[in-house]
């Protein structure tokens, strides 16, 4: 067969690289003993990724290239990270003897991709030399071609992509992050992969200590320091490549597993906060009810009409959008709200999800002083709702302006909002009949 022909000096070139180099790839936080991370030296990635950074307006689309299994290269590198159904079901055969290999014995080894062969039988195979032992391994195809299992965007089955691990190396260590999710992970055992859950503030600035490997599904594991020396991590989804997952599995719980899910990257948003710093300080209502995210990580539901300062505003990475960081007059708690401050009504998608996205829909700048309406008014105001008694004044809180106004010759006024189907009717005193 074709892979007991690789030639020795094909072998010998792969091995570039001691039985160490493993290690490097894996951190842990430092509760767990982290072991040394030993920085990758490959000129030509951190060449690459240093110039990508200096222009990327998007970390993780411009940086970490998705590799799709029918473009793969002669030399990439992965590891093999079996889960526990792959400790049963095995991978790779030795090519010297074809006999399959348990993926336990592969464990933690480093596979570098050769080319992919196909038997005269019309059998695929996918070629790899071990990094550790010199030898030549191969995965062989389920079903048909090469062809047709690669356009189906399969993968082969354990292998965590290296080269997102090198170039988030090369980019991230030292670099200051804050958290967009609260749950990480803590490191239990120096040896093993045991882990529990922590619970970290939303919006929590941290440092980038150590870049390691994670997971066939979540390649790229980053570990952070928050300031008090703390220590987490969470794996990551990066480019992709040969992840296992498709784009749409990450939703709901899995949204962490991506780069935004769990950072955002400060000096990425730094130049987009300073466009509207003029906003920072000054106090604004909500128009409508919306939901806002609480400093436990937690989605709420904001009433209309409530009044905040604004404390900061960041730029959220690869989009439109902005964090307000938000106080409430009310009961001083701080809220962060996703919004768009431009939005082009021309343009399909220019901003996903609600209207509330847009800021100036939203949001009016000033504060509400309720104290000097009814208790039952301000009720109704908050609910949209206009109700016998309610000044004019109450009423545009409530609704908004009308569409259109009708007066009558003895004085009374009614206030028309069509897309409702309500007419508000006031007496000559400008008083809700």
């Amino acid at each position: 067969m074709e892979f007991k022909k690789l030639a020795l000096a094909a072998i010998a070139s792969m091995m570039v690289m001691s039985g160490m180099a493993q290690e490097s790839y894996f951190v842990k936080t430092k509760n767990a003993k982290k072991t040394v991370v030993k920085q990758n030296n490959s000129e030509d990635t951190a060449a690459e990724a240093e110039e990508e950074e200096e222009s990327a307006p998007d970390f993780v689309g411009d940086n970490f290239k998705f590799h799709s299994l029918c473009n793969w290269k002669e030399g990439m590198k992965f590891m093999v990270m079996p889960e526990k159904y792959d400790l049963i079901v095995n991978t790779f055969s030795d090519a010297s003897n074809n006999k399959e290999v348990s993926s336990g014995k592969l464990q933690h080894k480093i596979m570098i991709y050769k080319n992919h062969t196909e038997s005269a039988e019309g059998i695929a195979y996918i070629n790899f030399v071990c990094q550790d032992d010199g030898k030549a391994y191969y995965y062989r195809v389920p079903n048909g071609s090469f062809e047709d299992y690669c356009y189906n965007k399969m993968g082969v089955p354990t292998l965590a992509y290296l080269g997102d691990v090198d170039i988030a190396r090369s980019l991230l260590l030292g670099k200051t992050l804050f958290t967009k999710t609260t749950i990480f992970r803590e490191d239990i055992d120096d040896m093993g992969e045991g882990f529990r859950e922590v619970k970290v503030p939303l919006n929590e600035e941290v440092k980038v200590v150590a870049v390691g490997v994670g997971s066939r599904k979540f390649p790229v594991k980053i570990i952070v320091a928050d300031k008090s020396g703390r220590e987490f991590y969470q794996n990551v989804a990066l480019s992709k490549t040969n992840c296992g997952m498709r784009d749409d599995e990450f939703i709901m719980d899995n949204t962490k597993y991506t780069f935004y899910g769990s950072f955002e990257l400060a000096d990425a948003n730094e130049k987009a906060a300073k466009e509207y710093a003029s906003y920072i300080g000054h106090t604004y209502y909500t128009r409508y009810r919306t939901p806002m995210t609480n400093e436990k990580g937690e989605k709420v539901t904001i009433m209309r009409l409530s009044s905040f300062t604004i404390k900061a505003i960041k730029g959220m990475n690869g989009t439109k959008y902005m964090k307000l960081t938000l106080k409430s007059l009310k009961t001083g708690e701080v809220f962060y709200k996703d919004v768009a401050f431009v939005h082009d009504d021309n343009v399909a998608g220019d901003i996903d999800g609600h209207r509330e996205d847009y800021f100036n829909y939203l949001f009016q700048k000033g504060a509400i002083d309720f104290s000097k309406y009814p208790a039952n008014h301000v009720t109704a105001m908050q609910h949209g709702k206009a109700i016998r008694g309610m000044t004019k004044e109450c009423v545009r809180l409530a609704k908004g302006e009308p569409a259109r106004t009708v007066k009558d010759r003895n004085g009374r006024e009614d206030w028309i909002y069509p897309r409702e189907g309500v007419v508000v009717k006031f007496d000559k005193n400008g008083k809700v009949m």
